[in-house]
């Protein structure tokens, strides 16, 4: 190799294995997906570098922007949008993946050691009328056929994948409004929830907000919250709603008594302070 082939395969070289070992280790569908794209562009550069200008062109256009995007549009469609599980459904399958990838590791570069290759014969005289021209002759003339089969083999496939994954909607589509009325109808809860920390005693995302009936809504408080034991407790809540709710009822003791029936309108059954 020349110099400057030299200095591209181990620019290249690098980062397809590390594209490669994301590929491998990525959490996301999606971040697997971009790795091989990247590696893919990064091979077919080394083609062009070896004077295989179809193979590079065949490497990037087809295989990194048509194959590749089309995985993409699947995870799309699909709307794969969080890591995939990590728990081992057959025990000890991760260690004997390892031991076999391992193994496998060192059969290949073991193998790859000791390989020699001759010098190529014949490169001139194939590459004669150029080398892209030469495939040509070959693909559209002595395996015509054969690529003709090929093709209409493909598209037989893409058509029953389309078919196979188109589904017909038995019911028209409901629109908004439709929505919105379903929901007003059959919904438990008719008003929009309300966010964190309305009619809590402070702006906080660990306390839940109370619905308009006084009951704690479980839906404004994250799951994450919940699961670390972060949040308070509705009964401990409950009791401190019951003494703010007392003070704004009865505020100045039985001089105020002719205040309560306007604490109690203002301030929903069960009920926080509105600050």
């Amino acid at each position: 190799m020349s110099c400057g082939e030299s200095v591209l395969f181990w620019t290249l070289g690098p980062i397809m294995v590390i594209a490669a070992l994301g590929l491998l280790f990525a959490k996301k569908p999606v971040h697997a997906a971009l790795s091989m794209a990247l590696v893919m562009i990064s091979l077919g550069i080394v083609y062009f570098a070896q004077q295989a200008p179809f193979l590079g062109a065949v490497q990037i256009f087809v295989y990194t922007g048509a194959v590749m995007m089309l995985f993409l549009f699947v995870l799309m469609l699909i709307g794969v949008d969080s890591s995939d599980s990590l728990i081992e459904t057959i025990k000890g399958q991760r260690g004997a993946a390892v031991l076999l990838g391992l193994g496998s590791a060192v059969l290949l570069i073991t193998v790859l050691g000791h390989v020699t290759f001759p010098p190529a014969v014949g490169l001139s005289r194939v590459n004669a009328d150029g080398n892209i021209t030469t495939l040509a002759t070959l693909i559209f003339g002595t395996y015509v056929w054969a690529f003709e089969i090929t093709g209409a083999l493909l598209i037989t496939a893409a058509l029953g994948a389309m078919v196979l994954a188109h589904r017909e909607r038995l019911f028209p589509k409901p629109t908004q409004r439709e929505l919105a009325t379903k929901r007003i109808k059959d919904g438990p809860i008719k008003a929009p929830l309300p966010a964190s920390g309305v009619f809590a005693r402070h702006n906080a995302v660990d306390i839940p907000a109370l619905l308009p009936d006084g009951t704690p809504s479980d839906l404004s408080v994250s799951r994450v919250l919940t699961a670390r034991g972060q949040m308070r407790p509705a009964q401990e809540m409950s009791g401190d709603v019951e003494t703010v709710v007392e003070e704004i009822e009865d505020p100045l003791g039985d001089e105020g008594g002719g205040g309560n029936a306007t604490g109690r309108a203002a301030v929903p059954s069960g009920g926080g302070d509105q600050r």
